[in-house]
């Protein structure tokens, strides 16, 4: 068998069989098949697709290219989310420690910057000496101390996704149906938790543009999950607007503790509630999203869930007290400002076109060896719906370094769509209108 062959049969729209998807899965991981080949078939598969079956052997096989954790010791039911990304996307970094005050253990394996989406890692990495890489019995030892643990993909642990992760955020291959579910479902699945919630992005600013595909993808996701035998829900968001009121890593997590202590961004708040109380739910701790979403607020409210974020930090090696001296005050020095062009009301702020100038400010990465900056990262003093005049200050963007701000306002600049009146054309991206469609049980 040669991987040549496969690609051609692949380029060609023909179905792939176990025995051609595995040698190639094994291929990747014992490093016989070198990049050139395995990005050929990337775009082979962008391209042609693959069946409900292949998309299963491709899952199985990037599965058991690893370790599979067993976290049959921890002393409750396990549940973890996972977004398909979008831009000011924190949601992860708040909603596990609501989620672990609820009595949910919550096992996160997350990864990092995929195009012009952030990655949670990238976030954490921000918290000075905060560990990302915990080996499996440090991961299982969090998870018991303080209800959750965030981790990325180690070698052990689906090597074959990590290795194709990052040939898909520099091949043009991100947006595939079959690859995106096999990457989080592999991966999901090795590191053992119980059940699932979905948040999957619609809209310019996420890889799924239609809400066609975001359900294709929703379904996809919570059919694959009932075969691996996980309890599944998925929610349909809206990603037309970037996502709360701050993108970059540092900045994230800034926001993020906003939320933790109930003065978040609407729609952030939003959407981190609702995911809780499907989390809730699926561990048996509500029974209905309206209880589990009560019992998420009481988890904010109380003190709590902060609480738990911040024994997190100091679990995972981070520096807690710095991590709150830093709070407001961290930014990159190389600073501008966007202003609004005319006076009007916002429509909409391209999430899509702000992504890819968060890459221009180091928010993001081009090659999947390239470091990203921690305090890079874009401030909206408006967002749709906002009425503004001419002059007034709408984003302030933090760069890397100086080079990199002209042309990153520039981008940003032609993000913003102004409507003469309030309501524009654009509102997905409102509280109460962020969440379109659930999917459970393949439903």
């Amino acid at each position: 068998m040669r991987a040549v062959d496969i690609i051609i049969r692949k380029r060609d729209g023909n179905a792939l069989s176990q025995e051609e998807i595995k040698f190639l899965i094994e291929g990747c991981v014992n490093k016989n098949i070198p990049d050139y080949q395995l990005s050929a078939w990337l775009m082979a598969v962008f391209f042609q697709g693959m069946s409900t079956e292949e998309t299963a052997f491709l899952t199985d096989s990037m599965l058991h290219s690893g370790e599979i954790m067993d976290l049959s010791d921890i002393p409750g039911k396990t549940v973890d989310k996972h977004s398909t990304g979008g831009v000011g996307d924190k949601i992860s970094i708040p909603l596990a420690p609501i989620a672990a005050a609820c009595g949910v253990f919550v096992p996160m394996m997350s990864g990092r910057g995929l195009g012009h989406t952030g990655g949670t890692l990238d976030k954490l990495d921000s918290i000075t000496g905060y560990k990302t890489r915990l080996t499996q019995e440090d991961f299982k030892r969090i998870i018991k101390e303080c209800g959750y643990a965030m981790t990325g993909q180690t070698e052990k642990v689906a090597p074959a996704d990590k290795i194709l992760y990052a040939l898909r955020d520099v091949t043009g291959t991100v947006e595939s149906i079959p690859l995106i579910t096999a990457s989080i479902m592999s991966k999901k699945a090795a590191e053992g938790t119980g059940a699932l919630v979905f948040d999957v992005k619609c809209g310019n600013g996420a890889f799924m543009k239609t809400p066609e595909d975001a359900e294709t993808l929703a379904r996809m996701l919570v059919n694959t999950g009932k075969v691996l035998g996980k309890k599944c829900s998925a929610l349909i968001t809206a990603m037309d607007n970037p996502l709360g009121k701050m993108t970059g890593n540092f900045l994230e997590i800034e926001e993020s503790m906003d939320i933790l202590e109930g003065k978040g961004p609407a729609d952030t708040t939003e959407l981190t509630l609702e995911i809780a109380a499907r989390m809730n739910m699926l561990a048996g701790k509500a029974s209905s999203p309206e209880e589990g979403r009560i019992a998420a607020e009481k988890a904010v409210s109380s003190g709590r869930a902060m609480e738990i974020f911040l024994k997190n930090v100091a679990l995972q090696g981070g520096d807690e007290k710095k991590l709150l001296s830093d709070r407001g005050k961290r930014r990159s020095q190389y600073k501008t400002e966007i202003r609004a062009e005319s006076s009007g009301v916002i429509s909409a702020i391209n999430a899509y076109e702000v992504g890819k100038a968060g890459i221009v400010l180091g928010v993001g990465r081009t090659r999947a060896d390239e470091e990203v900056c921690p305090d890079a990262g874009i401030i909206f003093h408006a967002k749709q719906g906002t009425k503004v005049q001419k002059g007034d200050i709408i984003m302030e963007a933090y760069g890397k370094d100086s080079s990199c701000l002209n042309e990153a306002a520039d981008m940003l600049q032609k993000t913003i769509v102004y409507a003469a009146e309030s309501g524009g054309n654009n509102t997905r991206n409102t509280t109460g209108n962020i969440i379109l469609k659930e999917i459970t049980d393949g439903k």
